[in-house]
């Protein structure tokens, strides 16, 4: 069997996140000793950040990890394109339906981690037959709704971390692959901006500072300190990011009043 070119893809919107969560996967080898690219992308809506996977021809297997994703083993992770080979399997994660994570859809996965066969993907894939219906809560469900109905998927087991919030994900051999943090979207902000939106939560740096410290010290590693220049420029970079964002959530109101008023006449 040949050996599949292999891609890291990271939905980012904190670049200070972003090089903490890859300093626990940047410089992985494949079975052929190849290093495997990371890429991060940008200014994704959470369905186009798997187009975008499925655009990049120069990959046949992605490894979707999220900047709020803490890897605890590598190889647990990469032997799951093993798995996926031999399975036949066009996607392997955790259900967006395990108590764990939301308890929401059962038949769609989380984005925050899962590993992609983008070339079995590929033989079927139009983006046409891709229907979002009005209950669906994430733009991604479509997505992944047409995945479990058109391949084999692979449904990984995950479980609360002791923190009460994160969620750990589990190899069919019983491993911890990763730690998820959640919540990544308010990282930095005051604990009153964060109840403004979530009244139940507070600041979540300390957080999921503490979560990622915990397992650069699982795998033996250093968490990375940032000198002051480099702090600058994160923070130049979230400016940046918002200033793309926040255009983009006003022109994504419109659709969400639609289905909000769908949903409510379906109920």
């Amino acid at each position: 069997m040949p050996q599949p070119r292999i891609k890291i893809f990271t939905r980012s919107f904190d670049l200070r996140l972003y090089r903490i969560a890859r300093g626990l996967f940047c410089g992985w080898k494949d079975a052929s000793g190849a290093e495997v690219p990371c890429v991060r992308l940008t200014d994704k809506s959470a369905d186009g950040f798997f187009y975008a996977m499925l655009r990049d021809t120069a990959a046949d297997i992605a490894i979707s990890i999220e900047e709020d994703c803490f890897v605890t083993d590598p190889q647990a992770v990469l032997d799951l394109v093993g798995t996926m080979q031999e399975g036949g399997y066009a996607a392997i994660g955790c259900s967006d339906g395990d108590p764990a994570t939301t308890s929401r859809n059962p038949e769609s996965m989380c984005p925050f981690f899962c590993v992609l066969n983008l070339t079995l993907i590929r033989t079927q894939f139009n983006r046409r037959d891709i229907v979002r219906l009005p209950e669906d809560f994430e733009p991604y469900y479509p997505f992944f709704r047409w995945l479990a109905s058109t391949f084999p998927v692979l449904y990984l087991p995950a479980r609360k971390h002791r923190d009460g919030i994160s969620t750990e994900v589990i190899d069919p051999q019983g491993r911890t692959l990763c730690v998820h943090s959640w919540y990544s979207r308010f990282y930095g902000l005051p604990a009153c901006v964060v109840r403004l939106f979530e009244p139940s939560q507070g600041s979540q740096k300390a957080r999921i500072d503490a979560l990622a410290g915990e397992a650069y010290a699982l795998r033996g590693m250093q968490k990375p300190r940032f000198p002051f220049a480099e702090r600058v420029f994160f923070i130049g970079d979230w400016i940046v990011r918002w200033c793309i964002k926040v255009p983009q959530r006003i022109a994504g109101w419109p659709g969400k009043v639609k289905r909000r008023i769908a949903r409510k006449r379906a109920a």
